[in-house]
């Protein structure tokens, strides 16, 4: 058994268990919309603390708008 072998064992064992599920069509809906969800809801986080920045910046003359 050579080095090969193991090698192409290791891929065989990667392909089966890593990039098998991606073949699914269920799954790659499943991932397409949930980071879509993520990216919006990561938005709005990101969204609600800068209308905060902006509310202190407002209020105080030091910081930069």
């Amino acid at each position: 058994m050579g080095s090969a072998t193991v090698f192409w064992a290791i891929g065989d064992f990667m392909h089966e268990v890593a990039f098998l599920p991606f073949e699914n069509e269920t799954f790659k809906w499943f991932i397409n919309y949930g980071l879509l969800v993520f990216g919006f809801f990561g938005m709005l986080y990101w969204l609600r603390w800068q209308k905060k920045f902006n509310e202190q910046a407002h209020y105080d003359p030091n910081r930069i708008k």
